[in-house]
Parts: C-alpha cells; sequence; structure tokens
C-alpha cells in the first residue's frame, strides 16, 4: 500500500477527513495535506528533489480565489505542473464534477488514475480507490458511466443550428451576421459565444474542431 501520500483541498476539514479516512481504514503512514495548488506544488517538489517523493496526489478540480497570489490555481494545473517534474506520481481527483466527458478528458489528458465525485460515499471510495492503483488498475466512482455518449447533455435546435454553422466553417461573427439576415432569434454575436462556451464546457472541448468532432462522434450532429 501507498506510504506517503499529499492531499490538496481547500477546505480543512475535508483534508482532516480524507486523512483520518485513509490512515485508519489503510494504515497509511504519511499523510500531508496543503490547502493551495502552489504549495502543493513546492512540496511535492521538494519531496521529489530529496529523493523522498510522495507515492500519490488526491486533488480537488476547484480551489476557491484568496488574496494569496496564485501561479496555479485549479487542480488541472496542478496535475500537469507535477506531472513534469514526477511522470510516475499516481494521481486521484477527488471533485463534484459528475459530467462523464469532463471526467473521461481527465484521463486521456491528465492521464489521472482515479476519479471520485464527492458525495456520501466519497472517503470509502477513496479507500476503495487506493487499492485498486495501487494495484495499478484504475477507479471511477460507481455512479459515473464514462462509456456513456454524454447524454447527460441535451442539444436544443438552437445549439444543432449554431454547431452546424460551426461545421460549415463560419466564425461566431458571421453566424451572428447570417441569423440577423435571415431573422434567426437570438441573434447576437454574445450569446452566440455564451452558447459555444457552454457547449465546449458540457462536452469538456478546448475549441471548436474539438467539439464538433465530439458531437458528430457520438452521432449528436
Amino acid at each position: 500500500m501507498f506510504k506517503k501520500i499529499l492531499i490538496a483541498e481547500d477546505f480543512q476539514d475535508t483534508n482532516t477527513g480524507i486523512a483520518n479516512t485513509l490512515s485508519n481504514k489503510l494504515n497509511i503512514s504519511e499523510i500531508q495535506e496543503e490547502l493551495y495548488c502552489d504549495k502543493a506544488y513546492n512540496r511535492l517538489k521538494f519531496a521529489h528533489l530529496n529523493n523522498e517523493p510522495f507515492e500519490l496526489l488526491i486533488t480537488d478540480l476547484h480551489f476557491k480565489e484568496s488574496h494569496i497570489s496564485r501561479k496555479l490555481s485549479s487542480g488541472k494545473e496542478l496535475i500537469n505542473a507535477v506531472k513534469l517534474i514526477q511522470p510516475s506520481i499516481k494521481i486521484i481527483v477527488n471533485s463534484m464534477e459528475d459530467n462523464p466527458s469532463k471526467i473521461r478528458m481527465l484521463f486521456e489528458e491528465q492521464k489521472i488514475d482515479g476519479y471520485v465525485c464527492k458525495g456520501r460515499h466519497s472517503l470509502d471510495e477513496l479507500a476503495a480507490a487506493l487499492v485498486d492503483i495501487h494495484l495499478n488498475k484504475t477507479y471511477v466512482s460507481p455512479q459515473i458511466n464514462l462509456t456513456a455518449s454524454d447524454n447527460l447533455v441535451e442539444l436544443d435546435d438552437f445549439d444543432i443550428i449554431v454547431l452546424k454553422e460551426l461545421a460549415e466553417g463560419l466564425s461566431k461573427k458571421e453566424i451572428a451576421i447570417k441569423f440577423k439576415k435571415y431573422n434567426i432569434t437570438p441573434s447576437s454575436e454574445s450569446t452566440i459565444d455564451k452558447r459555444v462556451s457552454k457547449l465546449f464546457d458540457n462536452f469538456g472541448a478546448k475549441n471548436t474542431t474539438q467539439l464538433i468532432a465530439i458531437l458528430t462522434r457520438d452521432g449528436l450532429i
């Protein structure tokens, strides 16, 4: 079993709850905690440089804004930075996020080893995740179906129209002009931009090309 773990969560009570559960259930000998991504990164880096590396990082995705200046402000940024100095470290994301598409992207892009969705049973799930990951398996909370075709998101008629225009190569500005010409509402560029940004978030896409590819793959357009 893992002997040295770092928990990065921005609520002290959450940190303590995780640490106590893992210590009691799995007899982890060393569990350290940090409330900020930058401090978590510095602790991981220092340990790595001193040949006393952490074996596992448990991190949230979202960290609240604070008055402290930060270079790393999210779990994704922390994971990416840590992977550069210690590619072999095991990673568990422990978050409220329940969108299968976004979670799948964490496995594909951030190369995480486990995902636990925060909830009533998440502490027990974290313990189960550690056991699986120590055996070189991956772990996902039972309620998350990564093989689903993103059916949690329904596209309405306006989404379909905008997406088809994007697939034809039109920019959001050009779409707005076309909608005004043919009296399609809403037609403001800002509304179209917000709708496209929401679709990016819903489907875990970084750009229009990737969004169209995901939707085409899943037969949604």
